[in-house]
């Protein structure tokens, strides 16, 4: 039987997957890892509203979500990620929110001047994500992506190779009929007739390669012929990994590569956060200084091949002041007996009142 994912991060990945697929798409991929690790770092960092909406997206345990995102991320061989934060000169940063960023792994924290040099701040992310990625992905942010209002920038990027375990034979890989939505095509099919897990549960067939380090792609079919089937629910998901055996399997699978590109605000939104992307989003956690998101590009690509898939992905946070009104400033006369106490951080050097003040005169 596969490693089912947390029910919290399989929750999260199927409810941004639903708002993220739309009638007639081309296909899509995405990260639900490197999304769900900026938005976790940020989420530690959001109060109120914002941190309620991000809870309901991504679960209550916010550390264990992450915890199991690092975890999913170690360093290896075949996998490589990196998270930095650009932070503007202007922008004090909360040390909590810092430290918890700089303890996850391949973490950095990097000062820059986004109002007189944005654009080097956006070739910097952008090389970071080159570097991680293998060059898979040269340029997340585009040009103007960046501009003088952007006060943080927060980076994921993720990179993973899988070699599997039973190649496919080369030799067997011929073209085979395929069912697009846009009318039946030819496509090269790999073939491989193996032991593998397999389930069939839901309305849904999946079956599992697996390749070293732990790592394995899922495929899931559909039993109903669909041009555009619905993606699985969490709970299809699980019951399809508590059912999953190992059998024989005759599987014919087609090589391919996807690249997708989004910015993900709408449909974040849509998945039930909003406010973050209000002038009502709340970071006090990152800043004492109001600050919402401006938008978060996803770009992610995938290879699937007889030897084995690569991957990459990377997700940028683009921040930005928020408009507020500002709060009358509370009114503190003291026109009346009132009592002090001088301390030094928690001892109390001098506790006393005053009933009736003695002017000492101005100060020398």
């Amino acid at each position: 039987m596969p490693n089912a994912p947390r029910p919290d991060h399989l929750a999260f990945a199927t409810r941004l997957d639903a708002a993220l697929s739309s009638p007639g798409e081309a296909g899509l991929v995405w990260s639900p890892h490197s999304v769900g690790s900026a938005l976790g770092l940020l989420a530690l960092g959001a109060r109120g509203d914002t941190r309620a909406e991000l809870v309901g997206l991504l679960g209550e345990d916010l550390a264990g979500h992450l915890a199991e995102l690092d975890r999913a991320a170690e360093a290896d061989s075949d996998l490589a990620t990196a998270t930095a934060l650009w932070v503007d000169r202007r922008l004090p940063i909360e040390p909590a929110f810092e430290a918890e960023l700089r303890s996850r792994p391949g973490a950095a924290v990097h000062p820059a001047d986004f109002a007189h040099d944005a654009e080097g701040a956006r070739r910097a992310a952008n090389a970071e994500v080159a570097k991680v990625t293998r060059g898979l992905i040269s340029e997340l942010l585009a040009p103007g992506t960046v501009s003088p209002a952007t006060r943080a920038l927060l980076v994921n990027a993720l990179w993973v190779r899988l070699r599997w375990r039973e190649p496919f034979d080369p030799g067997q890989t011929a073209p085979r009929r395929f069912a697009s939505p846009r009318g039946p095509r030819e496509v090269a099919m790999m073939r491989r007739s193996t032991t593998l897990p397999y389930a069939r549960t839901h309305g849904w067939h999946m079956v599992t390669l697996t390749a070293d380090h732990d790592l394995a792609l899922d495929v899931l079919l559909p039993e109903q012929d669909s041009p555009a089937p619905a993606p699985p629910s969490a709970a299809t998901l699980r019951a399809l990994y508590r059912a999953s055996s190992r059998v024989e399997v005759d599987l014919s699978l087609p090589r391919f590569e996807l690249t997708w590109r989004a910015d993900l605000a709408t449909a974040l939104a849509e998945a039930g956060a909003p406010t973050m992307f209000s002038d009502r989003a709340d970071f006090g956690g990152v800043s004492a200084q109001p600050l919402r998101i401006d938008a978060v590009v996803h770009q992610a690509r995938l290879r699937v091949d007889e030897k084995g898939a690569e991957g990459a992905a990377a997700t940028a946070v683009v921040m930005r002041l928020a408009s507020f009104t500002p709060r009358r400033p509370v009114t503190f006369t003291v026109d009346r007996p009132f009592v002090f106490a001088l301390r030094r951080g928690a001892t109390v050097l001098f506790l006393g009142r005053v009933t009736d003040p003695l002017d000492p005169g101005p100060a020398k």
